[in-house]
């Protein structure tokens, strides 16, 4: 045996004679002794010293398996062991086991996503918001074309509003609060709300047509985001799918409401639902759970602050007291996050630095908006002093306690039994307030059996019972701890004439107070079905859960009539302005805006919530047209045509004078069809 000398002078045996495993020596074999065959774990233990891994790595794993296989069956018989390629030998169960799930090829990937998108929680919302507004505004969509819902006035000037700012801002957005109405006045696009946010839309088609067209769309679609917005504000705060229509509905649907169809920007409130539901995602919070670090997004929170700027870019008249709520929520955070960062328990960063941010840009850009929305309007109440409202305007539409029992006569449900309460009314088209009787009923329910906590129901009544004060004006004690100081320290709240649409935020609390209640009914349901053998809810239990949702489906079903538009005159398709269309009064004028939408040419005449000096005199001094007075009137303001409309002068001074003699005024005269045209 060969041998080494170590430095004391023993010998030393040689490394490679010693294997990894210490019991079998590889390497010699003595010719007397029956030869045995090398193992598995001999093999591999000498690859292992060879590599100088002294029972690491794959020596190691080699002779722990080789422990095993590596002994002789004292039978002589073969032993098992590991294939060389290192695999083992197949299970027999394995085919008992279930076929893998085959990887999906890429059109069967594209089908499943394209079926769990319509499939989606949010896309059936949607869809069904949409189909629900078709149906319960029905007719509004049979003659889109010709018909507007509740009245031809105050509709036919929203339209106008639309189509000018459409048509303004593609051809010269510099005048867009210049409008072709009300000439010579300025600023008279502010001379009411605008419905600046559905510009969009009125860049599409010109003419009268498409602008009633325009107008009967986006009162349907108004509709459909109020349900939407007000489902996911009541979802983001806790509520269940079938609590959330609840709220959706009964917002969007209330019987109150029915009475405002010819007011598109009091319909036009979903994105004051849908912007809150959007902050208070952004922020993590819900009234159910509280708030939840975790679940912030901020993204949520700038796309929150862009649709509340959109909501009022719709219009002051709803859009102030949201822009005072957004203000007042804003301070309880505030207020909030100090008390979190310095009182109780201490947080270094209660909200985070990229919130912070987020809302601080959010509010500097929905504080610009409202800001350069609001300077015309100031302009309009320097020139125009009678503008401005009077606390005997506000009581003019202040409505009393009744009014919030009583249903407009739009109801199809309650509007002819409560014909004798509207009779006591003074003004019962903004005075009828009844949010509904199945919305009271369930709002009442949720305040002893709901998922919202006590304190969180009692915060939701005190808004309830705060809001209805406001929305009584001045007769809930003369308003003179409610009202009246807001009226008078709350810039631009003297611009709003009807109180009673505070309503609106009466309806939407009520609504989130219903979905706790339907929530928690609905979650009782299913705790009910689980108990069951098998556990699956029996067809009454299912009908149970949706009957109070059909319930307010049923008292919001609407009898609004749906006049024809009047014909524009052909003449307004041909003559060019300025020029002003007799006879003339704010509910005739309104149409005379809406035929103006051909060519937008400048037109004397005009229909706001006030009437301009300067149009008052117009309609005085014209009541003798023709005559040298009102000729050289108008002469000087510019005016070059006078429209005077045949179908309409019965019971006027014009009767008579249509077909007067124009020798010596210096005019001329000409019919086109039912129109008498006088060239100044």
């Amino acid at each position: 045996m060969t041998t080494d000398q170590s430095a004391s002078g023993g010998p030393q045996p040689d490394r490679h004679e010693t294997s990894a495993a210490g019991t079998t020596d590889a390497r010699k074999t003595d010719a007397t002794k029956p030869q045995v065959a090398p193992t598995t774990g001999g093999d591999v233990g000498k690859a292992g010293t060879d590599t100088g891994d002294a029972g690491t790595g794959d020596a190691a794993k080699a002779e722990a398996a080789g422990s095993g296989a590596g002994r002789t069956d004292t039978a002589g018989a073969e032993p098992t062991r590991k294939t060389g390629d290192g695999t083992e030998k197949d299970d027999p169960f394995a085919a008992f086991a279930p076929a893998p799930e085959p990887v999906p090829t890429r059109p069967r990937q594209v089908v499943r996503d394209i079926r769990r998108v319509v499939t989606h929680e949010w896309t059936l919302a949607s869809l069904g918001a949409l189909v629900l507004a078709v149906l319960l505004t029905w007719p509004t969509l049979r003659y889109p074309l010709y018909t507007l819902p509740q009245d031809y006035w105050d509709p036919s000037l929203q339209a106008w509003q639309m189509a000018w700012s459409g048509h303004i801002l593609l051809t010269n957005p510099g005048n867009l609060w210049q409008s072709n109405a009300f000439y010579p006045e300025a600023w008279s696009f502010a001379f009411s709300d605008t419905l600046l946010g559905y510009a969009p839309a009125g860049m599409i088609g010109t003419g009268p047509e498409a602008a009633v067209l325009r107008y009967n769309i986006m009162f349907v679609l108004a509709h459909a985001l109020a349900t939407i917005g007000a489902y996911a504000l009541a979802r983001q705060l806790g509520a269940g799918r079938i609590g959330a229509a609840v709220a959706g509905v009964s917002y969007t649907y209330a019987p109150w409401l029915l009475a405002q169809a010819g007011h598109l920007h009091v319909i036009s409130n979903g994105g004051i639902p849908l912007a809150l539901a959007m902050l208070a995602r952004g922020h993590g919070w819900s009234l159910r759970h509280g708030y939840r670090p975790e679940r912030r997004r901020v993204g949520w929170v700038y796309a929150g602050w862009l649709v509340a700027a959109w909501q009022l870019s719709l219009g002051f008249g709803i859009g102030l007291p949201f822009a005072y709520v957004l203000a007042g929520t804003v301070l309880v955070a505030a207020v909030t996050w100090f008390l979190r960062r310095w009182v109780v328990r201490p947080v270094k960063r209660p909200f985070g630095a990229r919130l912070l941010i987020a809302d601080l840009a959010g509010g500097a850009a929905f504080a610009a908006v409202g800001a350069a929305l609001a300077v015309p309007y100031f302009k309009v109440a320097e020139g125009h002093p009678q503008a401005e409202r009077s606390i005997g305007d506000i009581a003019l539409f202040s409505p009393p306690a009744s009014g919030f029992l009583t249903a407009p006569a739009e109801s199809r449900v309650w509007g002819t039994l409560h014909e004798g309460a509207r009779a006591a009314l003074p003004w019962h088209p903004e005075m009828t307030l009844l949010p509904g009787y199945v919305l009271y009923a369930l709002a009442a329910g949720g305040l002893f059996f709901s998922v919202w906590r006590l304190r969180h129901r009692l915060l939701l009544l005190a808004g309830v019972v705060v809001s209805m004060v406001l929305s009584m004006g001045t007769e809930f004690f003369d308003g003179a701890f409610t009202y009246v100081p807001l009226f008078e320290h709350l810039p631009g709240w003297n611009g709003l004439r009807t109180p009673g649409r505070l309503m609106l935020w009466t309806t939407l609390l009520l609504g989130l107070l219903a979905a706790g209640a339907v929530s928690a009914f609905s979650q009782r349901v299913r705790e009910i079905s689980a108990e069951r053998v098998p556990s699956w809810p029996s067809p009454w239990l299912r009908l149970a859960t949706l009957l109070p949702l059909l319930l307010v489906v049923v008292e919001g079903l609407n009898a609004t009539p749906h006049p024809v538009v009047p014909t524009q005159p052909r003449a307004m398709r041909t003559v060019d302005g300025p020029l002003l269309v007799l006879p003339s009064s704010q509910n005739l004028d309104q149409p005379v805006m809406l035929w103006s939408t051909t060519h937008f040419q400048d037109i004397v005449n005009g229909g706001s919530g006030f009437t301009p000096d300067r149009l008052e005199e117009v309609r005085r001094v014209t009541i003798a047209f023709p005559d040298q007075a009102s000729v050289d009137y108008l002469r000087t303001l510019g005016v070059r045509r006078v429209l005077l409309l045949r179908d309409q002068v019965a019971g006027t001074p014009w009767e008579i004078s249509v077909d007067a003699p124009v020798d010596g005024l210096g005019i001329t005269r000409e019919e086109i069809g039912e129109v008498v045209v006088y060239r100044l």
